[in-house]
């Protein structure tokens, strides 16, 4: 027993002798000097990461419907009024800004949009703009001053 012991002992000498050397630091992500192939795989983690932290956000907000959570349907819905109304309206943006700056610029006018009526009038030194909300009577008025060269 005395033998096994002292054997055991003096592997684990010989077995506890390393050699040191330099540590060096080599960066993970490419941006900081790091492999360029790292980049897909980092951009995977982060993309999950912002998705799990989304998710968790959405889990304590009630939809209204009795319970906790998201309603994707309803969400989905949501999200496709949200654009289809941006997109509308960016359509009437751009009846108003080809009525004032287009091929045949009109000094003024109006464009009605459902329960909105944009109405404008162009002078030599500003364009005026007049918003209307008629179904709550909101009025809002946007006076931009006109570029004027001074060439000759």
């Amino acid at each position: 027993m005395k033998r096994l012991l002292v054997l055991s002992a003096s592997l684990g000498l010989l077995a506890g002798t390393a050699s040191a050397g330099d540590l060096t630091y080599t960066p993970v992500n490419p941006s900081f000097g790091g492999n360029p192939l790292n980049s897909a795989h980092l951009l995977g983690l982060a993309n999950a990461q912002r998705q799990a932290t989304a998710s968790d956000a959405n889990k304590g907000r009630s939809t209204g419907t009795g319970g906790t959570g998201t309603d994707t349907s309803r969400n989905n819905a949501a999200l496709f009024v949200r654009q289809l109304e941006g997109r509308l309206l960016s359509a009437l943006a751009g009846q108003v800004t080809e009525a004032i700056f287009g091929d045949t610029p009109q000094d003024s006018g109006d464009v009605t949009f459902g329960t909105t009526t944009v109405s404008f009038e162009r002078t030599l030194e500003t364009i005026r703009l007049v918003i209307i909300d008629n179904l709550d009577g909101t009025v809002t008025e946007i006076v931009v001053p006109q570029l004027v060269s001074g060439g000759t």
